[in-house]
């Protein structure tokens, strides 16, 4: 099959690409040129998604099969690639995010929870996650309006694996590799379900095959692993002899971490780990070990891997902030007991 990505130089895209070829299909990446380079074997085209002359350009060098969209992030961004390429591309996918549903992550969502309304401007307050969560979902509503049932939506929760720039994985292992006491966020039997970044780009590729239509969302079975057992695996594959304290939610917020960025991934909304995947797991979804997605992460990272991003910047607290709560956290403990 011949298949456009709209990316395909960094994490999802660049996984993509390479399963793609492992699977024989012709490949051509548009992209700027600018982030990540080029996957060997494939055909990059070079080209600025925003520019209209760029797209009507790439839109002649047409017709592919299948365009998969990982980089849309703006509703006109979407709404001028769909445009452009509508007599272009057989199927739309576009990678979309849990984040579209209104009651993410407060409550457990299924593949036909309530998506957010998209309005061009957002209401005042309107946090960094509800702005990504609107916008994705006018995405959604510009692939959809032009595509209908040729338009497939993909909805991630969050993506783990080598090449992950966001650094949520990176950051865990680097902090475990260098060892001492390490705060542990909640409770260790708590829940979790990421998704390995290559497990969503096989499933992504198999919609492809298939052409199949409709929306999807794609974590790992509920309940697949544990922040606990994430935690061990990072210890184990860092060869650490790091000592886990597990201090609980109520403790961490009356100290200031911020959840989700403080100490990535921790996050204690009922609704952030159970997220409903059926859909996807019916039509041929299967994920891999978290344990499995750790030690391949620790392996890239061990080959020289950069992670550098805006996103990875503001990860993580300081080891002088950790030992602070620390000492706070042992002496109510001690106050206890």
């Amino acid at each position: 099959m011949r298949i456009l990505i709209l990316g395909g130089t960094r994490f999802l895209g660049r996984v993509l690409a390479e399963e793609a070829l492992r699977r024989d299909h012709n490949m051509v990446t548009f992209n700027r040129g600018r982030a990540g380079g080029d996957v060997p074997g494939v055909a990059p085209d070079r080209g600025d998604r925003t520019s209209e002359r760029d797209l009507a350009a790439l839109a002649t060098r047409g017709d592919w099969d299948a365009v998969i969209d990982t980089s849309g992030m703006t509703t006109a961004m979407v709404e001028a690639s769909t445009h452009a390429l509508a007599d272009a591309v057989a199927r739309y996918v576009f990678v979309s995010t849990v984040n579209v549903y209104q009651g993410w992550p407060t409550v457990p969502l299924t593949d036909d929870s309530p998506v957010r309304e998209y309005t061009p401007i957002g209401p005042a307050g309107e946090s960094d996650a509800d702005e990504y969560g609107r916008l994705k979902a006018g995405c959604e509503q510009a692939v959809t309006s032009v595509y209908g049932q040729r338009g497939t939506l993909l909805r991630p929760s969050v993506i783990l694996g080598p090449h992950e720039y966001v650094g949520r994985l990176p950051w865990w292992l680097s902090r475990l590799q260098a060892g001492g006491r390490v705060l542990a966020p909640g409770d260790p039997e708590w829940p979790i379900q990421p998704i390995d970044v290559r497990d969503v780009a096989a499933f992504a590729l198999n919609v492809v095959e298939q052409d199949l239509a409709g929306s999807y969302n794609l974590a790992a079975p509920i309940g697949h692993s544990t922040f606990g057992a994430f935690l061990g695996a990072c210890r184990q594959v860092t060869g650490s002899s790091a000592e886990l304290v597990w201090v609980d939610d109520a403790f961490l917020r009356e100290h200031g971490v911020p959840e989700w960025v403080g100490l990535p991934l921790w996050r204690d909304y009922p609704g952030t780990w159970h997220v409903d995947a059926s859909r996807a797991q019916q039509a041929g979804l299967r994920c891999r070990p978290l344990e499995e997605t750790v030690a391949d992460t620790w392996q890239w990272l061990r080959g020289g891997a950069m992670v550098s991003s805006e996103r990875s910047a503001e990860l993580g607290i300081s080891r002088e902030r950790e030992a602070e709560i620390l000492a706070a956290w042992d002496t109510q403990e001690e106050a206890v007991s």
